[in-house]
């Protein structure tokens, strides 16, 4: 087994009706990609959806491997986790079911398979003796799942983690060693007036 670096990113910047990419997330893809030029991806994993699928066009342009995007319905947008009350902080709880309630229960099944699915993909060390990196381009609620199973958190979690649009956060799963988070909601890459879009205004820092 070898050393797997996932760099796990949410979709740039959509427009109102999520039909693709504003000027903005058009710039924020392009500037993503120059930052991540040089590192030696060995796949491009990305959402279906058109906001995911154009972002990962537009940085795979501006890298200098050949990798191919390769389009997987686990890397969607999709609750990954419903968790029962009694698992939430008594303080929070209330808020957070009624998050939750505007999904189907279609929806929060379905959503449960895929984090099943995208938890073999995406964590855990790669088969062989070369490390891999490789690039996940996907949405919110899923970054947020990958990163509290990196860190063992409880399942209920991935509810409190926010990621920017186009910021990058890296996973490391090493053969004997505890997973870890290198980077996480990293923007430096972004100029100041494209960084903070898809967060809460209330937590821009």
């Amino acid at each position: 087994m070898a050393t797997r670096y996932l760099y796990v990113v949410r979709h740039a910047e959509a427009l109102p009706d999520q039909s693709g990419l504003s000027d903005k997330g058009r710039r924020q893809a392009v500037s993503l990609g120059q930052r991540l030029q040089d590192v030696p991806f060995s796949s491009l994993h990305h959402s279906p959806l058109p906001r995911a699928a154009q972002t990962a066009r537009l940085v795979q342009q501006e890298l200098q491997s050949e990798v191919l995007l390769e389009d997987s319905e686990a890397a969607g947008d999709y609750v990954p986790y419903l968790p029962t009350q009694d698992e939430l902080p008594a303080d929070s709880a209330d808020f957070l079911l009624r998050f939750l309630q505007q999904f189907t229960a279609e929806e929060l099944e379905s959503g449960a398979e895929l984090a099943r699915v995208a938890l073999e993909r995406f964590t855990g060390p790669v088969d062989g003796n070369d490390e891999q990196h490789q690039l996940l381009i996907t949405h919110n609620f899923l970054v947020g799942w990958l990163v509290r199973h990196t860190l063992d958190a409880p399942k209920w979690r991935w509810l409190a983690l926010n990621h920017c649009n186009a910021a990058l956060t890296v996973l490391r799963f090493a053969p004997g060693r505890p997973s870890s988070v290198l980077i996480y909601n990293d923007m430096r890459h972004l100029p100041a007036d494209l960084r903070w879009t898809g967060f809460p205004t209330d937590l821009h820092i």
